[in-house]
């Protein structure tokens, strides 16, 4: 997904749960900012790299592929872009290694949703949007694995599927590798990652072989996957752009206390459902970038602008704010939410017996649920020397 679903789509989505307009801004921001929290950015604020949400271009091309390196890679794009689905899904007549890649498959409606949106509870504004963020990325990245695995991810004879004269056709889709390179819609062109056999290189990372088809709201496509034993797999993500909107609505109604529970495996939303025959045209509207509609929507909701989207809008606050006093500001508040969210979904790769993750240790007496990275900022957070 991209800006106009993570940032206007999620502003739409709070106020339909019934956020105020500066609630929602401030939901809104914080799920867009999972795309930007990088070690470079940490860096630039002085917070700390372990609350890295996401990696840049650069810092991939860096990125080391050897099991310490790897582990690193995981717990940043397995926590925040592609939250695995089943940790104990299991397959026939496959070894430990090959199982180890599957079970991060990335899906909706998984036990580590329920989590996601249980860790943001109380947890104020910054929280609910990381996790909302994560919620809907489960929807447009599914099928896919944050590990680079050429085993799982990789993808071949990508085809978009369009109706003609009420017949369904489907049209091949050519790539490119130039990730300066635009997207041609027109043509059917798109970049997408170098094909590489190796099973770590970083090119087969997420849905890099699929270039940025998972992140259009309105397309319609099938591929062959090399998980599903190179069969063609339908994507419609019209369809489930929907559902993660209303599973949105209905997280954000939970977090808030207007709705009791919230069930991972509902995308329905009656409260949603006034506003389907507005969204629909949104989500099928064939453009690359639908924020101008989506900020149209917002506006309607709310009777508010919307500001566009500033990654550096919280940096003054945090940096002028007393080292104790930092955890109570936007940013801080979210550097906070996606610890306990890189903890929580890292522990549970490795108590699912997955060391693709690297280790967890448990801090749940001190309400964390930590991996050794965190290890120095906890004691830190606990007054104590490391």
């Amino acid at each position: 997904m991209q800006e106009d679903f993570h940032y206007y789509g999620t502003y739409c989505a709070a106020q339909i749960a019934g956020y105020s307009h500066e609630e929602s801004f401030s939901v809104a921001w914080a799920s867009q900012f999972v795309d930007c929290c990088s070690r470079l950015f940490l860096t630039k604020v002085s917070g700390p790299k372990a609350a890295a949400t996401t990696q840049t271009q650069m810092e991939m091309a860096d990125a080391r592929t050897d099991p310490v390196g790897l582990q690193d890679i995981t717990r940043i794009w397995a926590s925040f872009h592609f939250l695995p689905a089943d940790l104990y899904a299991s397959l026939p007549r496959h070894g430990r290694a090959y199982m180890a890649r599957y079970r991060l498959i990335c899906g909706p409606g998984g036990p580590l949703v329920s989590e996601t949106v249980e860790l943001a509870k109380g947890n104020g504004l910054e929280a609910c949007g990381l996790a909302m963020h994560v919620l809907a990325d489960t929807w447009a990245h599914r099928y896919f694995a944050g590990t680079p695995t050429f085993v799982i991810n990789n993808a071949t004879r990508f085809e978009e599927l369009v109706l003609e004269d009420g017949t369904e056709a489907a049209i091949p889709v050519t790539y490119g590798h130039n990730p300066a390179a635009a997207d041609d819609l027109e043509l059917r062109h798109f970049t997408n990652t170098l094909p590489q056999r190796s099973e770590t290189s970083v090119m087969n990372l997420g849905h890099g072989r699929a270039g940025h088809l998972p992140d259009y709201s309105f397309i319609r496509y099938r591929y062959l996957p090399a998980w599903g034993a190179y069969e063609y797999l339908v994507k419609d993500n019209p369809e489930d752009y929907y559902r993660a909107f209303c599973q949105m609505v209905n997280a954000m109604q939970y977090i808030r206390g207007a709705q009791e529970s919230f069930d991972p495996a509902c995308s329905e939303s009656e409260t949603a459902e006034p506003w389907r025959e507005r969204i629909q045209p949104i989500l099928r509207r064939r453009q690359l970038l639908g924020s101008e509609d989506w900020k149209a929507f917002g506006e309607e909701l709310s009777g508010q602008e919307i500001p566009d989207f500033d990654v550096d809008a919280n940096n003054e606050a945090y940096l002028a704010a007393a080292e104790e006093n930092k955890e109570d500001t936007p940013l801080g508040r979210f550097i906070l939410a996606a610890l306990a969210q890189k903890s929580m979904v890292t522990a549970r790769i490795f108590q699912s017996g997955n060391l693709l993750a690297g280790f967890s240790v448990d801090f749940r007496k001190s309400g964390f649920q930590g991996i050794r990275d965190f290890r120095r900022l906890i004691m830190n957070r606990r007054g104590r020397e490391d």
